[in-house]
């Protein structure tokens, strides 16, 4: 072997290459950018697919990556298959060469046999190639560089052929096998059962274009793209028979032994346990690194998913605490030379891998009782099966793990009633892949009759705010009509239209279109399909006709306005990721005159520290007047050259992309001010959680931030007019209320305890089978209170049963406590859930503590009457 170590393979790859003309491309990220079609990055092609597609044209007609993957998602996915093989991953890497137009079959073929053969020095013998069954031209290249015929095997569609989608490029594949000889069970031939013949790399001939009718044309320049999974071509140059044996993760399965006290090989379950933790450490870390935080959607569910996987096998070694982001430096330590993103974000990671494994931890201990609840209820209804929709209700809203619920199951000689959870996962992936974006919504029927007539509109809004236009078409409710009066709402098409139609987050513009014997008032502007501009508005004076020429203005303050929020919005994004750290990323925007809207992941609150510092930092560059310019390129130029993409949206041929010094980078079809100075000044209004892993800011800029300033200071004034002290002293003299208000608090808080603790013509005590049951009402108590109260009540009586009742403000709240020694008897949630029926209300909670509330405060006396019989009924049994 001339090469093995895993490090040597990668540098080598690249060097190996660049010597015979390939350029060599960096990895994009997992996430795709400018790609709204795959989850992840998955393949080495993926940046590519526009060149392939002839959508781009780059400046070289080689390239060779080393490709960071994530199969852990939508088609591509491998995740339950982790650990319980050797060659299976979430996160890898993928080696590939691709030639656009350039060389064919026969370069791809040589190149191939080299680099195995001489390059890593692979045996010949070990070898097989497959090549598709009416490939001749490869059969005969393969035979022509020394592969014997014995060697090379003619496969079908489903192993050797390729395709990008049901229609566009495609083409044969041939496949480069290793022999892993006969110490490894399975198949002596590939394509067979078993482990024992691996694909090592792919070579795709792509050299024809499918139609809609699945005929095959010759494409005019055919393409070369391959791929090799470093991690497999590693074990094998290694001679190792699992991936999991090579250099790329021994040293993480070292670490993890030492974390669990455990020793990879010495036993089959743990290993599989260490195998899972290590292949996840490592998604985990670059996913985080390249934007993605936990999250219930998208990629940010996936990453829950891998991470509560890891942590959840971590119980399996016997880790109790938290102990994952103890190992993701590991990772840094290990690949950081490779992937420099992932030093940069090392403690990001830690951070975000720790408060995760920190919610995992609290959701096992919130959902066994609600497990055990649910096989209780089985079997006590006499069913050996446990229902999916409920079990999947546990899976998906607490992320409880399926293969522990599988497992309780089969202790308690039960069934998981797969169907049913099926169903409920399969309507959880649709509505997930709604939300997602993946599914178009369709224009309504006119605007699609209008599309068809029309020749669509030319936006002309980046030059100015006043253009000259002829009217194309006008809708009135869902029909065209030819011509509008004083009072008619409508929808107009222009041919050329200087107003700004909503998108990218940013509002629509208004404005006004004055005909020869109209004018139409624009409150909107939209593009409901691609071609067409829509201006929403109302004839506010005479009438307008179809064909007429009008003169288009769009409201200057109002548009002046919305591109300070726009061009602030982007200052915030690259503020937020300047101080918290490159896995922020937009999640959504909202940009309107009066105000701006900045959704992005993170996986905390921000601090008040945080919110001056972003702040500062984005009113600092506002007053250093620096300009923002726009550049027009194609969309890979635009993304190499680091401008910012987002997932899901899509990008035509040519893009805009805004920049701000060095700053800020983005692609962007808004409209932005000239210079930052222009924004005036910024001011944060709130910093709020929008779902999980995602926050949102709410801002405002120039007039409003101002006016926002004057309220402030208006609210300050009134203060210390209320409270007979000057601005200065404000806050002291409020810190001295609040603490002589906590201490009254607790004061009364004191009298209403000692009342109800002494108040024995309220509490009703029996002894119920052995079991002490206290129901007592303390009317006036909130929450807080009757917890204190019940504290001392179980205090005093050591075992027992508290119910207690409070009315005030006409609502009416229960609390029930079962003191530990009677929980498997009796639970209060069992217990409260019968009880509040009486208040009119519904309640639950853990078995030793329970709370209710309602609205019928009559019904008190009843609900506590009423936790004796239960109490008979459930220990008398």
């Amino acid at each position: 072997m001339k090469i093995q170590a895993a490090d040597d393979l990668r540098q080598g790859f690249i060097r190996y290459f660049a010597s015979h003309g390939h350029h060599a491309v960096p990895s994009s990220p997992l996430i795709p950018q400018a790609d709204p079609t795959i989850l992840f990055t998955n393949a080495g092609m993926n940046q590519f697919k526009r060149v392939f597609l002839g959508e781009e044209v780059r400046t070289y007609r080689r390239a060779v990556t080393v490709q960071k993957c994530m199969r852990a998602g939508g088609k591509h996915n491998d995740l339950e298959n982790v650990g319980y093989t050797g060659r299976h991953h979430t996160f890898f890497e993928m080696l590939g060469n691709f030639s656009f137009g350039d060389y064919f079959k026969e370069e791809a073929v040589r190149f191939g046999w080299d680099f195995l053969t001489n390059v890593v020095g692979l045996p010949k013998d070990r070898l097989w190639v497959t090549v598709f069954r009416d490939d001749d031209e490869a059969y005969r290249l393969w035979e022509k560089i020394g592969v014997p015929t014995s060697r090379i095997v003619r496969c079908g569609e489903k192993d050797n052929f390729w395709q990008m989608a049901d229609t566009g490029p495609c083409g044969p594949c041939s496949e480069i096998h290793y022999d892993q000889g006969p110490a490894v069970p399975g198949d002596a031939e590939p394509n067979g059962e078993g482990d024992r013949v691996l694909e090592i790399w792919n070579l795709v001939f792509m050299q024809y274009d499918r139609d809609s009718t699945g005929t095959l044309k010759p494409l005019p320049k055919p393409s070369i793209d391959t791929g090799m999974g470093l991690e497999r071509l590693a074990a094998v140059a290694q001679g190792v028979h699992s991936n999991y044996e090579c250099d790329l993760f021994r040293p993480l399965l070292g670490a993890i032994g030492d974390k669990t006290s455990r020793r990879y090989g010495e036993q089959a379950a743990h290993d599989r346990s260490m195998r899972v933790i290590a292949d996840h450490l490592r998604a985990i870390a670059f996913l985080v690194a390249d934007g993605v935080v936990p999250s219930n959607e998208g990629r940010g569910y996936v990453l829950r998913r891998i991470l509560r996987r890891a942590a959840r096998h971590g119980r399996l070694l016997g880790a109790r605490e938290p102990f994952l982001h103890e190992l993701t430096g590991a990772v840094v330590a290990q690949m950081g030379r490779w992937y420099p993103e992932l030093k940069g974000a090392a403690e990001t990671i830690a951070q975000a891998t720790q408060g995760e494994e920190e919610r995992f931890i609290a959701t096992l201990d919130q959902g066994l009782p609600i497990l055990n609840e649910l096989v209780e209820k089985a079997k006590g209804a006499g069913r050996s099966l446990l229902p999916g929709e409920q079990v999947f209700k546990l899976y998906d809203t607490y992320g409880f793990p399926l293969d522990l619920i599988t497992e309780a199951c089969k202790e308690q000689q039960m069934q998981l009633d797969d169907a049913g959870f099926q169903r409920a996962l399969d309507e959880q992936r649709e509505r997930a892949r709604k939300t997602a974006g993946f599914e178009a919504v369709s224009a309504k029927p006119i605007v699609m009759d209008v599309a068809g007539r029309v020749s669509g509109t030319t936006f002309v809004g980046y030059e100015g705010l006043r253009a000259t236009a002829v009217i194309q078409a006008i809708v009135k409710g869902d029909r065209l009509v030819k011509e509008a009066v004083e009072g008619d709402e409508i929808e107009l098409v222009l041919d050329v239209t200087p107003f700004y139609a909503e998108g990218g987050g940013q509002a629509g513009d208004q404005g006004v279109l004055t005909g020869p014997d109209g004018r139409i008032d624009i409150q909107d502007t939209t593009r409901p399909a691609p071609t067409v501009i829509l201006h929403k508005g109302k004839v506010s004076a005479g009438r307008i006709r179809e064909g007429e020429q009008v003169e288009a203005a769009v409201n200057s303050v109002t548009r002046l306005d919305a591109a300070r929020n726009h061009t602030a919005t982007h200052l915030v994004h690259a503020a937020l990721r300047e101080l918290l750290g490159p896995h922020v990323r937009q999640y959504g925007s909202l940009v309107a005159p009066n105000r701006l809207r900045f959704d992005f992941a993170h996986f905390k609150p921000l601090s008040s520290r945080d919110i001056d510092d972003i702040e500062t930092l984005v009113n600092d560059h506002i007053r250093r007047n620096e300009p923002v310019q726009t550049n027009v390129m194609g969309v890979q130029e635009a993304v190499a050259s680091g401008a910012m993409a987002f997932f899901g949206d899509k990008y035509g041929e040519q893009v805009r992309v805004v920049s701000v010094d060095t700053f800020s980078k983005e692609l962007c079809g808004g409209t932005h001010c000239r210079q930052t100075g222009d924004i005036g000044l910024f001011r944060i209004v709130t910093e709020t959680g929008v779902a999980a892993g995602v926050r949102r800011i709410e801002a405002v800029t120039g007039a409003g931030a101002m006016a926002q300033l004057k309220r402030l200071e208006a609210e300050v004034r009134e203060l210390t007019e209320l409270l007979k002290v000057g601005p200065s002293e404000l806050a002291a003299k409020t810190r001295k209320l609040m603490a002589q208000l906590k201490d009254k608090e607790r004061e009364l808080e004191q009298v209403k305890l000692k009342l109800a603790s002494g108040s024995g013509s309220e509490a009703r005590v029996r002894t119920v089978h052995g079991v002490v049951v206290h129901a007592q009402r303390a009317d006036g108590m909130e929450g807080g209170e009757l917890r204190t109260l019940a504290d001392r009540l179980r205090d005093k009586l050591g075992s027992g049963v508290i119910a207690l009742g409070s009315a005030k403000e006409g609502k009416a709240s229960l609390l029930v406590v079962v003191t530990k020694d009677l929980t498997a008897r009796l639970r209060a949630g069992d217990l409260i859930r019968e009880m509040a029926a009486a208040i009119g209300g519904t309640g639950g909670g853990r078995p030793e503590m329970a709370q209710a509330g309602g609205k019928n405060p009559e019904g008190l006396d009843t609900a506590l009457e009423k936790v004796f019989g239960l109490v008979e009924h459930a220990v008398g049994k």
